[in-house]
């Protein structure tokens, strides 16, 4: 299944691709080419990072989905402080190159959202996790099985975004949030859940599937 409800270029970006794109024209109608190269080349940048492909969603049952981009730095046992339980936590580091749009790991109702303010070490560490700016969505599938799935801002990145609320019925792939500009997502679940990655993988957003629900 395609689950691709939004454009090409995810719309966070926007404001960011007109800017510079207008600046670079600016500079290359007043200047010529050479002095407006480096403008051109950021937009690039912006144009590559604010990308939204589409995504083909797995829809075998009882599989938990990455939430992101990126590269796994965490499959652990741990606690998890949002719910206060012991679980299994999966860690997904998303570099300034990888796409940065959220998906839902799972099919669920949203039963909590909690914001934290925070410090902005580096994503890769595992102390950001507790210590950085962060948003957790609590999902609950209807089989009941509590899924934890938390965006933590990073070195770099200064803005946590997130569109749901309580109530709402997410579809496994489906779009949630974004995250400006490198950062990670930790997803904690039951510890009876299978893990199907390991340390170093790279996985990409409501495409790789990070675990099995038991």
């Amino acid at each position: 299944m395609n689950n691709y409800p939004h454009p090409i270029i995810a719309r966070e970006g926007w404001p960011f691709l007109a800017a510079s794109v207008i600046a670079s024209l600016f500079v290359t109608i007043l200047y010529g080419w050479l002095w407006a190269l480096p403008l051109w080349i950021i937009s690039l940048f912006v144009l590559q990072f604010f990308r939204d492909p589409a995504r083909t969603v797995p829809q075998a049952p009882n599989i938990v989905l990455s939430p992101a981009d990126g590269r796994i730095v965490a499959v652990e046992r741990t606690h998890d402080h949002y719910l206060q339980r012991d679980a299994l936590k999966i860690s997904v580091f998303m570099n300034v190159f990888n796409v940065h749009s959220n998906r839902s790991p799972v099919d669920g109702t949203v039963k909590e959202v909690w914001y934290h303010p925070g410090k902005f070490f580096n994503a890769d560490l595992a102390k950001a996790s507790l210590e950085n700016e962060r948003n957790a969505v609590w999902l609950q599938t209807k089989d009941g099985a509590d899924v934890t799935s938390v965006q933590v801002a990073g070195l770099i990145a200064r803005r946590i975004l997130c569109y749901v609320v309580p109530s709402d019925v997410l579809a496994r792939g489906q779009r949630y949030g974004f995250i400006r500009f490198g950062s990670r997502v930790d997803v904690y679940l039951p510890l009876t859940a299978q893990p199907k990655v390991s340390l170093g993988d790279k996985v990409y957003a409501a495409e790789t599937v990070l675990a099995e629900l038991a």
